[in-house]
């Protein structure tokens, strides 16, 4: 798939309609961009915690139209407002013929959005029992139903809510969905999922966001190292707390 084939393209932000004193100003990472290119249909946001990738990941998902709490663009739903100012002020490029449909997943409000999936569900006389199911199970059975082909998806950490095991039940999800003409952004710390083929994976770790390698991102260099000699890196870390 070329460039020209992704839902979207690129996006700018316009750092005038953001305040000077917002937070959004001290993440180095966002600070120092003004402008994004996609060029895969999968797209890996890694990164240390606090870097941006989710207040980013989230400003794309609402900028497209989609609830702020995750879901499909007819979602309309808030227990809580906590996005920042970062969505109004991206723009969007989107292919000609840009579906539509997608949806955003993220883990932090899955039981919200499983709950009004379960309430749309009666509305439309079908039955969704999301809280019947594990946490797991239930990210799963929604990823599988929601994937159409040709939509974008928006996954924030969606490791939160999978075992290994069920990690690579979505990436063979994921990989059936890009090739029915389907783009992904996907904000994780999971070496599994940064691992699918041909991700182009950016990094929010440093003064601004930039490619990296697989095998150079941070979750995957800790976790090798740990898998190798984990008694060592344990007797090291214990010891400086020490």
């Amino acid at each position: 798939m070329s460039p020209n084939q992704l839902q979207i393209r690129r996006l700018t932000i316009n750092w005038s309609l953001i305040d000077e004193d917002s937070y959004l100003q001290q993440i180095e990472p966002i600070r120092h961009t003004n402008e994004l290119s996609f060029h895969a249909p999968v797209t890996i946001f890694t990164g240390e915690n606090g870097s941006g990738k989710s207040t980013l990941l989230e400003a794309i998902a609402i900028a497209f139209g989609f609830n702020p709490e995750g879901g499909t663009r007819n979602y309309r739903f808030s227990t809580y407002d906590s996005h920042s100012q970062l969505s109004s002020a991206i723009s969007l490029v989107r292919s000609p013929g840009c579906s539509g449909w997608g949806y955003f997943f993220r883990a932090e409000s899955f039981y919200n959005v499983a709950t009004a999936e379960e309430e749309y569900s009666r509305t439309a006389k079908t039955q969704a029992e999301y809280h019947k199911r594990s946490h797991g199970e239930s990210f799963l059975q929604m990823a599988e139903l929601n994937m159409l082909s040709r939509g974008f998806y928006l996954l924030d950490e969606p490791e939160a809510a999978l075992s290994p095991q069920r990690q690579l039940t979505l990436l063979a999800q994921i990989r059936l969905s890009v090739r029915a003409g389907s783009q992904f952004i996907i904000a994780t710390h999971s070496p599994i999922l940064t691992g699918f083929p041909e991700a182009d994976i950016l990094s929010f770790d440093g003064n601004e966001i930039h490619s990296v390698d697989y095998e150079d991102t941070e979750s995957v260099k800790i976790t090798r190292l740990f898998l190798q000699d984990r008694h060592r890196l344990l007797h090291a870390l214990f010891e400086e707390e020490d």
